[in-house]
């Protein structure tokens, strides 16, 4: 019987589609983690955004996240919050023993009991199945729910609760490639010199940095000392002969006087 009722309350849903007010709820840590498991990619919140209302007229959207204390994390939010999305941040918890928790279950069954009040359909971006009694709960109220999640993370029971499901292992749209890393991107091009704590060169520093002084050649040029060092691959010459002088005593010969007679 509740897949009959399911099945009829989407086709008078669809009667007066355009006009539905819509609240849109996002899980950030589940969709992320998710992505970044199953295709190594980002979510695509624009996508996200406009497959949830599907033309119909958006009242509230919020996105719950964790805050980890990331590089693009403000510049993340800031992007949130230009197409439409309230951000609401949570702390990460520590607990003793290194133990650690950050969700915000609460957080969104909250926000959407009291919103099944102001609405007509909840869309909640989560395949979180502990969510199921409060699908329950929200239908029983006479508001609309429908869940979109990766469909091979998300949990196998949530259609049964729910009035529409998107996969979105679907559509690719909801990805957005990582930029891949450039092989030897992080290498330096010079090598790096042998310096002290202190700033100052030592000694290995100092000789390389003596070699690495120009010379000037013969013609003019300036070459570096390594390159001058190399021999130079030239034909061998016989030595020429030359005539030999000979050598002359400039020293004279002095008489030395002959010794006393005892």
């Amino acid at each position: 019987m509740s897949k009959i009722w399911i099945g009829v309350n989407r086709m008078l849903s669809m009667e007066n589609y355009k006009e539905q007010r819509v609240c849109i709820l996002v899980d950030v840590q589940n969709m992320y983690y998710s992505a970044k498991n199953l295709y190594n990619c980002k979510v695509n919140f624009n996508e996200i955004l406009k497959n949830g209302l599907k033309g119909r007229k958006f009242i509230r959207g919020i996105c719950y996240a964790i805050k980890a204390d990331v590089h693009d994390e403000h510049n993340f939010h800031e992007a949130l919050n230009k197409i439409g999305f309230e951000v609401k941040t949570k702390e990460l918890l520590v607990f003793y023993g290194g133990h650690k928790k950050g969700d915000w279950d609460i957080g969104i069954a909250m926000d959407a009991v009291r919103a099944a009040e102001k609405v007509d359909t909840i869309v909640v971006v989560s395949g979180d199945g502990d969510f199921k009694e409060l699908y329950e709960y929200v239908r029983g109220k006479g508001c609309r729910i429908e869940v979109m999640a990766f469909g091979k993370t998300a949990s196998s029971s949530i259609k049964d609760y729910v009035d529409d499901f998107i996969d979105m292992d679907k559509n690719k749209k909801y990805l957005i490639p990582l930029k891949p890393i450039r092989k030897g991107h992080n290498k330096p091009n010079h090598p790096q010199k042998n310096q002290n704590q202190d700033g100052s060169m030592n000694k290995a520093g100092t000789e390389n940095r003596s070699e690495q002084k120009e010379e000037k050649s013969s013609t003019g040029a300036s070459k570096p000392a390594a390159i001058l060092a190399k021999p130079e691959n030239k034909p061998d010459h016989k030595p020429v002969n030359k005539p030999l002088v000979p050598k002359v005593n400039v020293t004279t010969k002095r008489s030395m006087p002959s010794p006393a007679k005892k």
